[in-house]
């Protein structure tokens, strides 16, 4: 007898001898074109031969993520394939099956979409000959001779644990690709592909090693499936802050000053003023002092943080007149020495210090996208010095105002990640101090559960001094990405040697929360404006208000009402412009401005005005001091939307 373990877990048994297809169209019938047969080595076996009697398969079928998996690695080597066909001296790197896709990267030319459709007809051809993919274990020194042309290859094998004895090696016809699998038994069993985009990265995001071109694409298993991702892509393309931030004037990027140095325009310094303002004056209203500190230290000061060891290939280094220096990372050391200026008893706690910080981060090329991931960004940060009495308090403050500042600004789609250390990294990656690891950890669980907030946990993504939790957001294209965090911190303030006498008139170490309270500004406004798709909520859009006339000869009211809506605070624009009222709404409506304001002699004889929302209500015959009083309001109450209800019928 035969046995299988089906999708939901149950065994069936079945005579000998008998295919694992046969299998499949008698049990899994709708499941049998795509199905994929696992055997107990975590291998992919072909469907077509025969079970023996001892045989321990499993069955995944189009409803396994493991199965897509497979089938997109699978992908990855035909693409492989595909360009060592059109580039014969192409060096290989790695790749891989991601989320929603996979990628995999090459040192050959940069890649156009040229290059890109000749690869996807290649691939089409290879797939056609449905050719066998087989498994090959090798002798090490014999893989190190198979891939003697591949320096990425060898780097890889030169890093496996004691040359370990054999290889995994993957061929379909004359290809063969080093990897662990698993894989499809065929190259005919791939049916729906689409090579989506290419960039720029380098080997292992060091931007010491070479660089590469990295090829994304994506499969799925019908074609019925790929393109409704691919018209999915092309509504979440619409709103990607990359397009459309430079489509409406918010940022700019130019060459001759560099990758992830992006240029706020008024547009956008504007919105990141508004933002900036409102927190600001919300952070001293519950109790935060402003500090201003350097842009950059000293070696000395990140060597004092644990920095300099554990997040230098992050940071930008150099030297000026014998010293080594550094553009700060982060605040935190800077508000560290200042705590230190004076003497502080237990009654001065919890001392918080807040900045705007403009901090700096090397980020490898490949990593860095529009103004979500940048190397100058501007950083609403805190640090929160306290009592250990006082951190489970000061912490479900902190959460307060995170939430109450996404709910302000509209910000949605987010959730909790409790970040933890991993004991077993081996790469000095966090301060080793096992018991005050445990301590926090615990504390920061607790003080989590209180909340009653659903959160995920996450081990090995600690700051390298304490665990944190992270306030996770994906963008248009289901990266996931930290919009804000809260960090517990036992390190620092033995490292810094920071203390406050306490009722007893004893020396105490303080507890250290490090927290952002609205994240990278640059990065929340990216997904501000991938989230309403452009149309920023009114409170926080650039111009609120155009006002336009109809005719030429009604601009001196036009003017009148546009002077008493900027003394009322209120971003308006002007458009006198002898053009159509048509094209003016149209105009308006591209800009995605939330109030159009239309004039015509009927208002100035009524001194009224016409009302149009963005999204196409109209409301005509508003006395004018009702409407100013009305934009007023909805910009005092930081309103995210438009609602003409309160203006009546």
């Amino acid at each position: 007898m035969i046995t299988l373990t089906l999708p939901d877990g149950k065994k069936k048994e079945f005579a000998s001898p008998v295919t694992g297809r046969e299998v499949v169209a008698a049990v899994l019938p709708e499941a049998a074109k795509h199905a994929i047969a696992m055997d107990v080595d975590g291998q992919v076996r072909d469907l077509s031969t025969p079970l023996t009697v001892d045989s321990q398969v499993r069955i995944l079928t189009t409803r396994d993520t493991q199965s897509l998996d497979i089938l997109r690695h699978s992908t990855a080597h035909v693409l492989a394939q595909a360009v060592k066909t059109v580039y014969p001296d192409a060096k290989l790197a790695l790749g891989t099956a991601i989320e929603d896709g996979f990628y995999y990267d090459f040192e050959i030319p940069p890649v156009d979409q040229e290059l890109l459709t000749k690869l996807e007809e290649i691939m089409r051809q290879i797939i056609e000959q449905k050719l066998a993919i087989s498994r090959e274990e090798v002798a090490y020194d014999k893989a190190r001779e198979m891939e003697q042309a591949e320096p990425f290859k060898i780097e890889v094998l030169d890093e496996l644990e004691s040359n370990q004895a054999t290889v995994s090696f993957y061929r379909q016809g004359l290809f063969y690709d080093m990897c662990p699998g698993p894989h499809l038994p065929s190259t005919g069993m791939i049916t729906a592909f689409k090579l989506l985009k290419s960039g720029a990265v380098y080997w292992r995001g060091n931007a010491k090693n070479p660089a590469l071109q990295r090829i994304y694409g994506t499969a799925f298993f019908d074609e019925k499936t790929l393109r409704q991702y691919l018209k999915l892509r092309e509504e979440r393309e619409k709103r990607d802050h990359n397009r459309l931030g430079r489509q409406l004037g918010y940022f700019i990027t130019v060459p001759e000053i560099g990758q992830g140095l992006p240029l706020l325009t008024p547009k956008g310094a504007k919105v990141k003023q508004l933002l900036q303002r409102f927190v600001e004056d919300e952070e001293e209203k519950r109790g935060y002092q402003f500090t201003m500190t350097p842009v950059m230290a000293k070696s000395d000061l990140y060597k004092i943080s644990g920095h300099w060891d554990h997040y230098r290939e992050g940071m930008f280094v150099f030297e000026s007149f014998g010293e080594e220096l550094a553009l700060r990372p982060m605040t935190c050391p800077y508000q560290f020495m200042i705590y230190n200026s004076k003497r502080h008893s237990y009654r001065d706690l919890p001392v918080k210090f807040a900045e705007t910080s403009l901090l700096f981060r090397n980020e490898a090329s490949g990593e860095m996208h529009g103004m979500i991931r940048i190397r100058q960004f501007t950083l609403a940060d805190a640090h929160i010095i306290c009592r250990p009495d006082q951190l489970e308090e000061e912490f479900l403050a902190v959460l307060e105002l995170i939430q109450y500042i996404m709910k302000t600004i509209g910000l949605t789609g987010i959730w909790y990640r409790f970040s933890k250390w991993d004991p077993a990294n081996k790469e000095n990656k966090y301060i080793d101090n096992p018991a005050a690891w445990e301590i926090s950890q615990a504390i920061l669980k607790r003080s989590l559960d209180k909340t009653g907030l659903e959160y995920t946990e996450a081990m090995d993504e600690a700051a390298f001094y304490g665990p944190k939790l992270d306030l996770q957001i994906r963008n248009v294209y289901g990266k996931e990405d930290t919009i804000f965090t809260v960090q517990f911190d036992f390190a620092l303030p033995e490292r810094f040697n920071m203390s406050y006498v306490d009722e007893n008139n004893e020396s105490k170490r303080p507890y250290i929360i490090h927290r952002s309270s609205i994240g990278c500004y640059e990065r929340t406004i990216a997904y501000l404006i991938e989230q309403f798709a452009g149309k920023m909520p009114f409170w926080l859009s650039p111009e609120q208000v155009t006002v336009m006339t109809i005719t030429n000869d009604v601009e001196g009211y036009a003017k009148d009402v546009y002077t008493r809506l900027k003394e009322r605070g209120i971003r308006a624009k002007l458009d006198v412009r002898p053009d159509t009222i048509n094209k003016k709404v149209r105009d308006a409506q591209t800009e995605y401005i939330p109030l159009m304001i239309t004039v015509g002699q009927k208002e100035v004889d009524a001194h009224t005005v016409a009302m149009r929302t963005l999204d196409g209500k109209v409301k005509y015959g508003i006395p004018l001091d009702v409407f100013l009083d009305y934009v007023a309001k909805l910009n005092a109450e930081r309103a995210l939307t438009v609602d003409l209800t309160p203006l009546g019928s």
